[in-house]
């Protein structure tokens, strides 16, 4: 499927790893220009170089703390200044936290709140004018848990219910303009962060492989099996792309039938 993203501009934020790099791979290999953001400049110019080879594609990273607005700011200016325009905007940026109210800390709220909330305010802030211009798209990665919050997770459930709370309100305000907004409620994917995990449990059991950590993982799941970051990262291609010019204001979840909410 021809997405109709040849010659168009995506900033990806959380673009090293995970759902922002595969959104970032489906976008390069449809023919856009990719701008991933993250904090470390290496991992950035490895996972660009390594998109750019493999699509052919313009692909550049900028480290960017997007819990700094003035950062943020400085990063916008870098992408214009690159490419001279904006079309799409994935707030990607953030890991998951998850605590019981009777342990969890002032800062690990503002932590988190911080950079998944409030970076993509920064985010969106400094590069609506450019997605004004171009009738482009947002699509913000939250959580099912931002509709149906479980004991134990927050401040995550907080945070994803607000950029859930974000996704409508811009959708609703932008639309006029011609600016698209969505959101991605993704569930368990594989990821670097369960990697790290399995490698905590693999140094005390070595017989206790990364398929097996995968395959307990996914029996907590209605498809039995946990999710890859390409699956989400497809659908916010799609979401960002000229095939959903009719779709805005959505909560698609990309959870396997998790979810207990539509």
């Amino acid at each position: 499927m021809d997405l109709g993203v040849k010659g168009k501009v995506a900033i990806i934020t959380g673009g090293s790893d995970g759902i922002g790099r595969a959104a970032a791979e489906r976008l390069a290999s449809e023919g856009a220009s990719i701008a991933l953001v993250s904090r470390t400049q290496s991992d950035l110019d490895r996972v660009a170089g390594e998109i750019s080879q493999a699509s052919g594609g313009d692909v550049i990273g900028i480290a960017t703390d997007v819990r700094s607005e003035d950062a943020v700011k400085a990063m916008v200016a870098a992408v214009v200044a690159r490419w001279g325009r904006i079309d799409i905007l994935v707030n990607n940026a953030g890991t998951s936290s998850a605590s019981r109210f009777d342990d969890m800390t002032n800062d690990q709220v503002e932590q988190d709140f911080t950079l998944k909330v409030m970076g993509a305010i920064y985010c969106t802030r400094h590069a609506l004018p450019y997605l004004r211009k171009q009738q482009g798209a947002i699509c913000n990665t939250t959580t099912p848990g931002g509709k149906a919050p479980g004991a134990g997770s927050q401040p995550t459930a907080l945070s994803r219910a607000s950029g859930i709370s974000l996704t409508k309100t811009w959708s609703k305000e932008f639309a006029a303009d011609g600016v698209r907004v969505n959101t991605v409620c993704v569930g368990l994917l594989k990821s670097r962060q369960h990697l790290f995990r399995w490698e905590g449990d693999n140094a005390k059991d070595s017989t206790y492989s990364l398929a097996d950590h995968y395959d307990k993982m996914g029996q907590s799941v209605p498809m039995k099996r946990v999710g890859e970051a390409s699956e989400a990262g497809d659908v916010i291609a799609f979401l960002c792309s000229a095939v959903a010019s009719y779709v805005t204001g959505t909560a698609v979840n990309v959870d396997g039938g998790t979810s207990p909410v539509v």
